[in-house]
């Protein structure tokens, strides 16, 4: 008796099964390949787009923050080697001379008096900012 409920059922599905399989073989196949690969370029292009958005988003938030307010300053540095560097900080009204190396961090002096730099350089310039310096002497130097 099982085997008469189980025929009448199972005939649509086969059936259904037939169908798309010969709709695959229709000429429209190459188009909906197109449709695929357009829809692929249109999602790659607002994945970059959303990127670049927080990308800018992130520069104006970074903008809005107040600079001045850093308790830590980087006065002047030093190379010492290829790992060894000296560095003068300023923490509140206090200068302190620190050597880093390789995986450590030494305070070596904390200066009585503190050392007065001159105002027109920075310490450590941005790397933007130091690029344009190179390219622009390089081209000076073309010249």
């Amino acid at each position: 008796m099982n085997r008469f409920l189980v025929l009448p059922l199972a005939l649509p599905m086969v059936a259904l099964a037939a169908e798309p399989a010969g709709q695959a073989t229709t000429p429209l196949a190459g188009s909906d390949m197109a449709g695929q690969l357009g829809q692929l370029l249109l999602g790659l292009l607002l994945v970059i787009g959303l990127i670049f958005l927080l990308a800018w988003l992130l520069r104006r938030v970074q903008q809005l923050a107040p600079r001045g307010g850093q308790v830590i300053k980087l006065l002047a540095s030093q190379s010492l080697g290829p790992r060894d560097r000296l560095v003068l900080v300023q923490v509140g009204n206090e200068q302190i001379l620190l050597g880093l190396s390789a995986g450590r961090i030494t305070p070596l002096h904390v200066l009585k008096e503190p050392v007065h730099l001159a105002d027109a350089e920075p310490a450590t310039p941005e790397f933007a900012q130091r690029l344009m310096e190179l390219l622009g002497k390089d081209q000076k130097d073309k010249s």
